[in-house]
Formats: structure tokens, sequence, C-alpha cells
């Protein structure tokens, strides 16, 4: 399989991973799928409520096993949980099987686009733009770490977004392509 068979899209809650992947897969004929879709799926209950159950941490052992299961899988886009790149063997299992698409966007920003969503458990707090920031300061790195391709989200649309990491991903195509020749 080649690694552009895969791609997985990382970055905090409101980045934009569910409706860029969604477009992307749709446009390059891959398979979509979200992590977090996919969890509450199988458990058959929203994640706030996973969270209230099991805590963060029932949540996170859960998230690994799916994505685990879904890097197996080929010829898809993946949209994972903001958090999902904290786990070191999350990150090692998106590194090695797919071209990981960091969609970075600020504090301030993901703010605006989260602000009214309830189903987002880590940001029903007093200050949910300092939490953002948190969060950032907290994943920027592992992001970072993770991603073949960073592409800023800023105020774009998702089409303007899709269109800017398919020439990415082109890009990413023809340096491999070079190399390989060379």
């Amino acid at each position: 399989m080649a690694k552009r068979d895969n791609i997985f899209l990382v970055g905090l809650m409101g980045a934009g991973k569910t409706t860029v992947g969604r477009q992307l897969a749709r446009q390059l004929n891959l398979v979509f799928h979200d992590a977090d879709q996919e969890l509450e799926e199988r458990t058959g209950v929203r994640i706030p409520v996973i969270f209230d159950i099991e805590g963060e941490a029932g949540f996170r052992a859960r998230e690994e096993a799916v994505i685990h299961e879904l890097c197996r899988l080929e010829g898809i886009v993946l949209a994972t949980g903001g958090g999902a790149v904290l786990s070191a063997a999350n990150r090692a299992a998106l590194k090695n099987n797919g071209v990981v698409v960091y969609l970075r966007g600020s504090p301030e920003q993901l703010y605006e686009r989260t602000r009214h969503d309830r189903n987002r458990p880590l940001l029903q707090t007093a200050d949910p733009l300092a939490r953002l920031r948190e969060l950032y300061a907290q994943r920027d790195l592992y992001y970072r770490e993770v991603a073949d391709v960073v592409v800023d989200t800023g105020r774009q649309s998702a089409v303007h977004l899709t269109r800017v990491l398919r020439e990415k991903l082109d890009a990413l195509d023809s340096a491999a392509a070079g190399s390989a020749q060379g």
C-alpha cells in the first residue's frame, strides 16, 4: 500500500477535520471515516456520555482501539478526534499508515467555530477559550510531530481549504516521485 492511499486529519476540535475530510474523500474517491462517529456508533452513546461514565481515560482507551482498527484499512480519509495525538501508539499508527495532515487553527478561530457546540465535553467549562488555548499549547507539538503536511485553516471556507490541501498533497506526491526516480 502506498502511504498516500490513506489520509489522516489531525487538529484541535473545530479545525474542520470532518468537513474537509468528507470533501477530500469524495474528490479522491476514498472512503471517509470519522473516529468520533465510529466510536459513538460502536458504543451506542454520544461522546459526552462516555466522558461522564468512563472519564477522559476511558474515552481515550476506546479511541485508541478505534484508531488502530481504522489505520489498518486502505483507501480512507480519517478525521481523528482532537486528542488522538496524545497517545504515542496513535501517533505511530497514523504516521506509519498514511499521510498525516494537521489542520491548524488558532484557539480564537476555533472558539468562534465551537462556542455553541454542546457535544464537546472538554469545552464545557466557565472559560472555553482559555481551555482551547490550553489544549493548543498541550497538543500543537504532537500535531507537528506526526504531520506530513500542515494547513492553516484561518477563515477559509471548507472548499478553499480542501483545494489548498489537495495542492499540498499533490506537491508531496511530486516530491516523493522525484526522490524515487533519483
